[in-house]
């Protein structure tokens, strides 16, 4: 349904004009007493409120997760408010999976789990609890069920309890990666002396909560069946497990109308860039990050395993000089590349790379340029540009090389280079030929040897000549008052 789009809802309590009017008060609601993260935040909690009212029309349902690293941060408070509001509500703290099970199976009067101190459950100390995890997992989509084992002694029988649920959550820490996966995360954090909320008063304040509700359930039913019938359309980029997540709060604010169809999509985007902490990665991904800095700071398109293990090691805060009490060697950084493929599917392994003195097993770059592409982020776009990611081929190097050109080959990956660094200067700081090798290469950092290859210097080759300064025809005229001298 386009943002623009006007309706009135006739809901029985009076007309409601456009159904952004309610979802307006339900969040002016909540965020009297809860202080937001953001306005993504405030958004994607006022949708999922109101999607709770039509889980029937959708195929699955987001987990809504309230997590922060310290106490204090207003998780409880908004499982408070959101309970005013929903249908059905069924405080867990620290529920059992039977009694969750029989709860969520009772088809007639299905709760809305609002699940508090969850980090009593899934936290460090906690136990594995699967059970509850296979409930919280298997009832994100409408065809879950859980089997069970129902009766006394020799007279049970396997019964399918159905696990569809709308499941809020409020803890410390993180979540288990499978939950994690299937929520709208929204990461609390302790309030600002500047951020002033109401004081809530049950007594006071639920009644008006309560009277929201009842006017939520009275306009889901005037958009039943259009939300039921339609699929929203999802931003750029969205998609697989975010747009199941995302589905059913795009389609109750495209039945909203108004502002809501945009303030959600731009929730939407907002909130999925920022729900995967960028530095819980895998040990895999994490070699593939540091292999593209080494081939982009070498300015070389194949290297031989000896010097991308040194390079590795170098590397601050890198986990590849200690990695088995002996750091990385080279059948090693074999095994972990392994489970990666090139652009033909084949297994990343190491091939021959001819340098001046021999042959040693190597790596090029053009074997992990899909793995680049599919595992690591772009670039980020420069200031006031948009469109693909950012890349050092906006500044012409003075010698061409083989990573450039693929830089500006459309079917190629683009491998990261200083773009990828934004405190970064983007001048090269030194660049070849190798007066050794011949090799073309460039660095964005002063090094001993400004007129050698890595490979070359890491094998012990000097030039002839050494006719040679960082000032010489291997920096560009316009570039050798940055220089250091």
């Amino acid at each position: 349904m386009p943002a623009t789009t006007t309706n009135v809802w006739d809901t029985g309590m009076g007309t409601i004009q456009e159904g952004a009017q309610l979802l307006d008060e339900v969040e002016a609601f909540l965020r009297r007493f809860v202080a937001f993260p953001s306005e993504a935040a405030a958004v994607a909690t006022t949708l999922w409120a109101a999607h709770a009212h039509l889980l029937d029309g959708f195929d699955s349902t987001p987990r809504l997760a309230f997590l922060s690293p310290e106490p204090g941060s207003g998780k409880t408070r908004a499982l408070e408010i959101i309970e005013t509001l929903v249908p059905n509500p069924m405080l867990a703290v620290n529920a059992t999976p039977a009694a969750l099970f029989r709860a969520i199976g009772d088809t007639e009067h299905a709760p809305t789990v609002l699940f508090d101190e969850i980090d009593t459950v899934f936290g460090p100390k906690a136990k594995d609890n699967e059970d509850l995890r296979g409930l919280i997992n298997a009832g994100h989509r409408r065809s879950g069920v859980a089997y069970r084992c129902v009766g006394d002694g020799s007279s049970q029988a396997v019964v399918a309890f159905k696990c569809y649920a709308a499941i809020a959550l409020g803890g410390l820490g993180e979540l288990p990666d499978t939950v994690l996966t299937r929520s709208v995360i929204i990461r609390m954090r302790r309030r600002a002396p500047h951020e002033k909320v109401a004081p809530y008063r049950a007594r006071l304040n639920e009644p008006e909560g309560h009277a929201l509700r009842a006017r939520l359930t009275s306009w889901a039913k005037t958009v039943a069946d259009v939300v039921r019938e339609t699929f929203p359309d999802m931003p750029e980029g969205i998609n697989d497990r975010p747009a199941d997540v995302w589905e059913p709060l795009l389609a109750v604010a495209d039945a909203a109308g108004g502002q809501w169809p945009e303030r959600a999509r731009a929730a939407c985007v907002e909130l999925v860039a920022g729900s995967t902490d960028p530095t819980k990665v895998s040990l895999g991904v994490r070699l593939l990050d540091d292999l593209r800095a080494v081939f982009t700071r070498a300015g070389q398109d194949k290297l031989p395993s000896g010097v991308i293990i040194e390079q590795l090691a170098e590397l601050d805060d890198a986990p590849w000089a200690e990695l088995g009490g002996k750091g990385l060697d080279s059948r090693g950084l074999a095994r972990l590349l392994k489970p990666y493929t090139t652009a033909e599917g084949e297994p990343i392994k190491p091939r021959t790379v001819r340098t001046p003195t021999g042959t040693p097993k190597g790596y090029h770059a053009a074997d992990l340029a899909d793995a680049w592409a599919r595992y690591l982020p772009a670039a980020a776009p420069a200031p006031g540009q948009g469109g693909g990611p950012a890349s050092a081929t906006r500044h012409e190097a003075a010698t061409p090389n083989t990573l450039t050109e693929q830089a500006q080959h459309p079917t190629v990956s683009v491998v990261a280079d200083v773009a990828d660094f934004p405190q970064a200067d983007t001048r090269a700081v030194e660049r070849g030929p190798c007066l050794v090798c011949g090799a073309s290469f460039q660095r964005f950092e002063a090094t001993a040897h400004p007129g050698t290859c890595t490979t070359c210097h890491t094998q012990g080759r000097t030039p002839a000549q050494p006719q040679f300064s960082r000032a010489s025809a291997h920096v560009a005229p316009s570039e050798r008052s940055h220089q250091p001298v």
